[in-house]
């Protein structure tokens, strides 16, 4: 039998973290004030630091249309390709507040964003580490987003 595993790192909170990774959820944590969620009430923010030191934030979108509403995670992805090409990813901090509950614990992209941190990795050449925490409380880093993604489809597969 074969089984499949990753590490990831914990902290009891965000005072624990380096002064980088600690300045970056700080800006994922005021960002989500900017997510538009009226339906769900759970607004969440994506924010990446460059490898060159530029700092590109993203929030969920939602839409009358369920269908149609993109994660945090996409629309910061599309922004960097946007505005900044194939520049690098070296980490992305998101965060979120659940208008309707708590935002004390880490939460992870869903499947979808998971496939494109996946392909974005992939095509950038390099490991994005992932910064995830609530508002407050517990933090995990996670050094490659592609761990979230065990056993996934590539265009590897096409060929």
């Amino acid at each position: 039998m074969k089984g499949i595993h990753f590490q990831y790192s914990t902290y009891a909170n965000q005072s624990e973290l380096n002064a980088e990774d600690a300045a970056l959820l700080a800006k994922a944590r005021q960002a989500t004030k900017d997510a538009y969620a009226p339906y769900s009430q759970f607004n969440v923010a994506a924010v990446a630091l460059l490898n060159d030191g530029s700092i590109i934030t993203g929030t969920n979108q939602e839409n009358a249309s369920y269908p149609i509403g993109i994660c945090a995670e996409r629309v910061l992805l599309s922004a960097v390709s946007s505005v900044h090409g194939l520049m690098p990813i070296k980490t992305i901090a998101i965060s979120y507040h659940n208008r309707l509950g708590q935002s004390t614990k880490p939460i992870s992209p869903c499947g979808i964003c998971r496939q494109s941190l996946l392909e974005h990795t992939l095509r950038q050449g390099q490991p994005i580490r992932l910064v995830l925490s609530g508002l407050e409380g517990e933090v995990f880093i996670i050094n490659n987003a592609a761990d979230l993604l065990p056993l996934s489809f590539t265009a590897d597969d096409m060929q």
